[in-house]
């Protein structure tokens, strides 16, 4: 896992996080990944899984495509995504 200090509210784009562990990352497309962290806002811990785009300047970047979780949820993401491959095989 990686952990990323994210920079306070004001200096951020989208800005969720004020600290981010980078879980797992796979590429969406030739421009975009798909980036699953752990994130801390305000002293509380969240799920995050967002869609990052690659800018002018090589460098990936958070766009607004994702959803953050409680950690609470966990579960019933994961009951969601047993569904989803069942009805996919």
């Amino acid at each position: 896992m990686i952990r990323v200090k994210v920079p306070h509210k004001d200096d951020r784009e989208n800005g969720m996080a004020d600290e981010s562990t980078l879980v797992h990352s796979f590429q969406k497309n030739a421009l975009e990944e798909v980036r699953v962290s752990i994130s801390t806002y305000k002293g509380r811990k969240y799920l995050d899984i967002r869609v990052y785009y690659q800018g002018d300047d090589g460098e990936y970047k958070p766009s607004k495509k994702g959803v953050a979780l409680s950690p609470e949820l966990l579960p019933e993401l994961e009951t969601a995504l047993a569904k989803l491959k069942t009805h996919l095989d």
